[in-house]
């Protein structure tokens, strides 16, 4: 049996494209890899690259068994040399198909179907090039098999295999020339014979499991040729076509599964939450204490730690601090230096509080007529994350420059991390934006010098759940719902407001309102006229792989990685600012890289303003784009103050 009929044109192109893209795999991107990490990005990448390449050489191969049959060739041409000669043709003619989508101009705003018609007409030209050098050596190689034992020995090598490493090291090669002097890791340029190393034992492994696929997909192409309508290669494409699909299926179930480890434990209680947390830790201003229409059990374990970690306006008590807890003295005048003015409200409303979006609201409502929330300078509405986390250093730091003259207002909208909790975006945006109306529409009849100052916070999927409530109105939808300012940090690339607010010529959108940094520094070098309009920021660092990963990095290059990006800067004690100047748009690989990128982003570490971390920049944000009271040195011992809390909640609750 031939080397073609083992490993037939579709898999060898399909191991040739998979080995041209393992070396770009290992390119550096936002955030270092671990081993496991570059596994996953080089296995998913080279698998995808390889079943998409199959899927569509293997769609040529039918086309070209077609006009195999209305080419002009002599009586007698055999059905396989047709064939042969008609996927030749098509090949080539899918060739400056895919010369012609390069040159479509790439625009930044461009809508999905013309980026995906790009790389679709790319795809098409790479495999019609591939295949037809393919299809020309195999039958030069299928043609030895007639030479004797040699020949035939030779006759089934797959040809892809040497082929594509040897053209995996041109363009690894040409990668690291082209790849300039940067910090930070870039696996191939520490080793230089890594890629190639990687290259051969990726396609090797590929070059085994294409054999298993080849033959599951011939079975399966014959038996339903003889079942129902349809060739033998139409039924092995769809054959083909599935195990993309069931590719699609595991890669997603496995990334699932794996966010639910690193998520594992997210519906246990510590012991200091326990039943005795409300009376000990919390008060009758906090949602789940005493006389609160709440309750404790419906709060869940990211309600509970929020009701006992507000900013006190006198010390703990020694006898009620949990065991662990170090001595000290976190209360609002001890870091203000100035008396409390008010105990601190905190409404929160867990999934389990209320069955409905409108129960939840109600309660929600409730809650804030029993503590008088409407009588605070402040309300601040916070979106929290898919777990139903808020941030304590924002909330804390609220407290601490409004001396305790406060309310912020919480409700859950999921139980799941955030990854997993996509699918409750829409809820999310319809609790938002009822829970905001109505109290818009209760403010309206307070005069406007006894109105609080409505502010949001959000981060991360938080970010992306509060934008959504003003969705298509720009800065318009903000100022329509009464929201005063806006603070959102690490807001997702899925959020399609932060995306509008960014267009030019949008007649809905102020662009003097709103601004987009990576650090304070950034917003301090707008200018005091410029900050002085801003009433709505973003606050999203360069290398936070939440705010960059997204679906259409499949079709397109995103911005970011334009030729006008910003050059990678090191300032600390902010985040790097930046994008390296080695990091390039690759179709599949990106996207896989920033998936990586994304969840490395999230994994907890030091105190640190870097990736998804923004806890030391809050205080001076909060003081900032809130307007609130507070002098420099106020704030310095406010940032002090968190971080401290910080360490102490980390020593409790992990």
């Amino acid at each position: 049996m031939a080397a073609l009929d083992r490993v037939g044109t579709p898999q060898q192109v399909g191991l040739m494209a998979g080995a041209a893209v393992t070396p770009g795999t290992f390119a550096r991107s936002l955030s270092e890899r671990s081993w496991t990490d570059q596994g996953l990005v080089t296995g998913l990448t080279v698998g995808s690259t390889y079943l998409a390449t199959l899927l569509a050489q293997d769609a040529m191969d039918v086309v070209g068994e077609s006009v195999g049959e209305l080419l002009p060739l002599p009586p007698g041409t055999s059905s396989e040399r047709r064939h042969l000669l008609g996927t030749l043709v098509v090949n080539l003619a899918a060739v400056p198909v895919g010369l012609a989508a390069t040159r479509l101009p790439v625009r930044d705003d461009e809508p999905i179907g013309r980026s995906a018609a790009r790389q679709l007409g790319w795809r098409l030209g790479a495999t019609g090039l591939m295949g037809a050098v393919q299809t020309a050596v195999g039958a030069a190689a299928g043609s030895m098999t007639d030479r004797g034992r040699t020949g035939r020995l030779v006759g089934r090598i797959p040809v892809a295999v040497p082929a594509g490493l040897g053209l995996a090291l041109v363009v690894e090669r040409r990668r690291q020339l082209d790849t300039p002097p940067e910090p930070g890791a870039d696996f191939a340029q520490q080793k230089p014979l890594l890629g190639l190393a990687a290259a051969a034992g990726v396609v090797g492994g590929l070059a085994a499991a294409s054999y298993g696929e080849s033959a599951l997909a011939s079975r399966l192409g014959s038996l339903g040729s003889r079942v129902a309508p349809g060739s033998e290669r139409a039924w092995r494409l769809i054959a083909h076509a599935g195990s993309l699909a069931a590719l699609g299926v595991g890669v997603t179930r496995l990334w699932g599964v794996g966010m639910r480890r690193i998520e594992a434990g997210a519906t246990t209680y510590e012991p200091v939450l326990d039943q005795t947390a409300r009376d000990r830790f919390t008060g009758p201003t906090i949602s789940g204490g005493p006389g609160s229409l709440v309750s404790w059990e419906s709060l869940g374990r990211e309600g509970r730690r929020h009701a006992v970690l507000f900013a006190r306006p006198t010390p703990l008590p020694p006898g009620d601090r949990p065991e662990g807890m170090p001595e000290g003295d976190w209360s609002i005048p001890r870091v203000m230096g100035e008396p409390a003015v008010a105990t601190p409200i905190q409404v929160y409303v867990g999934l389990d509080s209320g069955a409905t979006i409108t129960e939840r609201v109600d309660l929600a409502l409730a809650e804030m007529d029993r503590t008088d929330a409407w009588s605070r300078s402040v309300l601040m509405l916070a979106s929290p994350t898919g777990s139903g986390y808020v941030n304590y250093i924002a909330t804390n730091a609220v407290q601490y420059f409004t001396l305790g003259d406060c309310a912020t207002v919480t409700l859950q909208y999921s139980k799941r991390p955030s990854p997993l909790s996509l699918t409750k975006v829409s809820d999310a945006r319809e609790q938002n934006r009822l829970l905001w109306m109505r109290i818009l529409s209760r403010l309206r009849d307070v005069p406007r010098d006894d109105r609080p100052k409505v502010v949001v916070f959000g981060e991360s999927l938080g970010a992306h759940t509060s934008q959504d409530a003003f969705l298509h109105w720009g800065t318009m939808g903000p100022q329509a719902l009464g929201l005063d300012r806006a603070l959102w940090i690490g807001t997702p690339s899925g959020s399609k407001w932060s995306h509008e607010i960014a267009g030019e010529n949008r007649y809905d959108a102020d662009p003097d309102l709103v601004a987009v940094v990576n650090d304070f520094a950034q917003l301090e070098a707008l200018g005091p006229e410029r900050r002085a309009r801003l009433r709505y920021v973003l606050l999203s660092h360069d290398n936070d792989g939440v705010t960059k990963f997204g679906l259409d990095l499949l079709a397109r290059r995103p911005s970011w990685l334009g030729p006008d990006r910003p050059a990678r800067e090191d300032l600390p004690p902010f985040s790097p600012r930046g994008i390296p100047e080695s990091m390039r748009w690759r179709p599949l690989t990106t996207f896989f890289q920033s998936l990586v990128d994304m969840k490395n982003a999230q994994i907890p570490g030091a105190y640190r303003a870097w990736a998804h971390d923004y806890r030391p920049d809050l205080p001076a944000f909060i003081r900032e784009v809130y307007d609130l009271p507070g002098t420099d040195e106020q704030l310095a011992r406010v940032a002090t103050a968190v971080q401290e809390r910080e360490e102490i909640r980390e020593q409790l609750f992990t």
